[in-house]
C-alpha cells in the first residue's frame, strides 16, 4: 500500500522542484446552439470559491474576515479556497498589519472577473436550455 501511495506521490512531483504540482481541473464543456464550445470552469463552480469571486466582484477588496463572516467558514478552509483561487490568477491577496495583528485583504483580478464570468454566462445558457425543454 505504502508503494502505491509513493509512486503516485512522484509521479505528481515536478522533477525541478521537488514539489507536489497542483492539478487544475479539466474545464466541462457546453455547446451552444450557436456551434460553440463554453468552457466550465470547476475552480468557479465550489460554493465557497464562487461566493468569495462574486463577493470580490461587487466589492472593491474584502479582508479575510469579512469573508469568513459571509461563508460561515472555518479559517483553514477559507485559506484553502482563497489559495486556489490565488493560484489561479482569480484573486490577488495583500498582506500588511494592523497594529500587530496581520490583516489580508483580498481582490478579484481581470482574469478573476472573466472567469467568473465565462461561469455565469455557460449557467445562463443551461437555464436557458432547461427552460426551452
Amino acid at each position: 500500500m505504502k508503494t502505491v501511495a509513493r509512486r503516485r506521490e512522484s509521479v505528481m512531483r515536478s522533477p525541478e522542484t521537488n514539489k507536489l504540482e497542483s492539478r487544475k481541473p479539466a474545464p466541462a464543456t457546453l455547446r451552444h446552439a450557436s456551434g460553440e464550445d463554453s468552457k466550465f470552469d470547476r475552480l468557479v463552480y465550489e460554493r465557497v470559491r464562487l461566493g468569495i469571486m462574486s463577493a470580490l466582484a461587487v466589492n472593491a477588496q474584502l479582508s479575510f474576515n469579512e469573508l469568513k463572516a459571509l461563508f460561515d467558514v472555518s479559517d483553514g478552509n477559507l485559506s484553502a479556497h482563497a489559495r486556489k483561487l490565488e493560484e489561479a490568477g482569480y484573486i490577488e491577496c495583500s498582506k500588511s498589519f494592523a497594529g500587530r495583528r496581520p490583516k489580508s485583504e483580498y481582490r478579484l483580478t481581470a482574469v478573476g472577473r472573466q472567469a467568473l464570468y465565462r461561469y455565469l454566462e455557460h449557467i445562463e445558457a443551461v437555464i436557458k436550455a432547461t427552460r426551452r425543454s
